[in-house]
């Protein structure tokens, strides 16, 4: 199935984990797929070969979410590159824990850089690519709505400032047709927080399904929102956390 066939992407911060599985995903459906990262320069060659194998052009971009300059040159790289940009998937991310007493300063403003400021950032650029049928997909966090736990004070606030971004932006550009969602992941089998990790039985325990999430799961509901089926979804905060909000 390639119903994203003609579509160039950038899913940012995809050297692994969730953005590696759009990445693919996205690529696997038809689009030309640029990714971003910051130190790992040989995992994201290999999630660009991985693009590149299923017959679409791949793109790795050195780019600091947390940093204004690299990000809007990576976006504007990657419509280059590319001759257009129709998906932007702000998935970098960091998951800062611990009491909320403990949190310095620089914590702060790195989690505001990353997951606030950066995604309207790296958005205010990309609409400059986007025509009708363009796609702005941010991913969040179950957090943002429910906190089950402490320790996640700055992290929840920092996913909650995605909502209100989504619907926003979607009453700014839904008139040049332009779909603006956001993904809450709940727990989800990566390197940074893995089935078999430490707290795993207390997060499924969370859940109504009773187990841990793939990046695939994610990666299914990126590539939907992104394709023409969605074409009316817009403004929209969507759980994929085996209901743990539920």
């Amino acid at each position: 199935m390639q119903d994203l066939k003609g579509k160039a992407a950038l899913v940012t911060g995809a050297s692994r984990g969730i953005g590696a599985a759009i990445a693919r995903r996205l690529a696997e459906r038809g689009a030309d797929v640029a990714i971003t990262y910051v130190n790992s320069a040989g995992r994201a060659a290999e999630v660009v070969k991985e693009i590149e194998a299923t017959g679409s052009r791949g793109l790795a971009i050195q780019a600091d979410s947390a940093e204004v300059a690299p990000l809007v040159a990576a976006v504007d790289q990657a419509a280059a590159a590319f001759g257009r940009l129709d998906i932007l998937v702000n998935n970098a991310g960091i998951f800062p824990y611990g009491p909320p007493e403990d949190v310095t300063l620089a914590q702060i403003d790195q989690t505001l850089a990353i997951h606030v400021r950066g995604v309207f950032v790296a958005s205010q650029a990309a609409l400059k690519h986007m025509g009708a049928g363009g796609r702005i997909i941010s991913i969040g966090s179950c957090f943002a709505q429910r906190v089950p736990h402490g320790g996640v004070t700055l992290y929840s606030m920092s996913k909650s400032a995605l909502i209100g971004f989504t619907k926003g932006l979607a009453r700014d550009v839904g008139a040049r047709g332009i779909t603006v969602n956001v993904i809450d992941p709940g727990s989800t089998d990566t390197d940074m927080n893995p089935a078999t990790g430490a707290g795993a039985e207390g997060q499924r325990a969370l859940t109504a399904l009773g187990h841990f999430g793939k990046p695939e799961d994610v990666a299914s509901m990126a590539a939907y929102l992104a394709s023409d089926e969605a074409r009316v979804v817009t403004g929209a905060s969507i759980a994929v956390d085996g209901g743990a909000n539920a």
